[in-house]
């Protein structure tokens, strides 16, 4: 896993009118701060892609379909320089992905259903604190 992502595993609670899905508490070990939350439709083998954060920690967790998210390090110093990461978040794997400042991110919709991502940053959106790259052409050692 590259330097400073984490993977958590989150509970579905079963309940008989309904499951209850947890995704984030202020006491997960990787929880600093609230600034904002929003969903993210993703249609199946679209690729929404290439962003880096500079401030930014995204918490991504995918409550329905199943999204392929790809991960690039390009941080000069860091244990995984120049690796990659390929995770897939779903209700079969339901886990929330959490990404530090500096890492590039990159996702596609796997499922023909509804494939929806919660992100849960620690800031709100500003649009100047984050970098992007075509999905296509880029300097990131991947093909979509």
């Amino acid at each position: 896993m590259i330097e400073g992502v984490v993977l958590t595993p989150l509970k579905i609670l079963p309940g008989e009118l309904g499951d209850v899905m947890h995704a984030f508490k202020k006491s997960d070990s990787t929880f600093t701060k609230f600034g904002e939350a929003y969903f993210s439709i993703v249609k199946k083998d679209c690729v929404k892609a290439w962003k880096m954060h500079k401030k930014m920690t995204l918490n991504l967790i995918v409550p329905c379909g199943e999204v392929k998210f790809v991960l690039y390090d390009d941080r000069k110093g860091s244990k995984t320089y120049k690796e990659t990461n390929e995770i897939i978040l779903s209700i079969e794997n339901y886990q929330r992905l959490t990404i530090p400042p500096m890492i590039w991110v990159g996702f596609t919709g796997l499922s023909k259903s509804t494939n929806m991502l919660l992100n849960i940053a620690d800031i709100e959106h500003d649009p100047s604190e984050s970098v992007k790259q075509d999905p296509y052409k880029n300097n990131i050692p991947y093909k979509w």
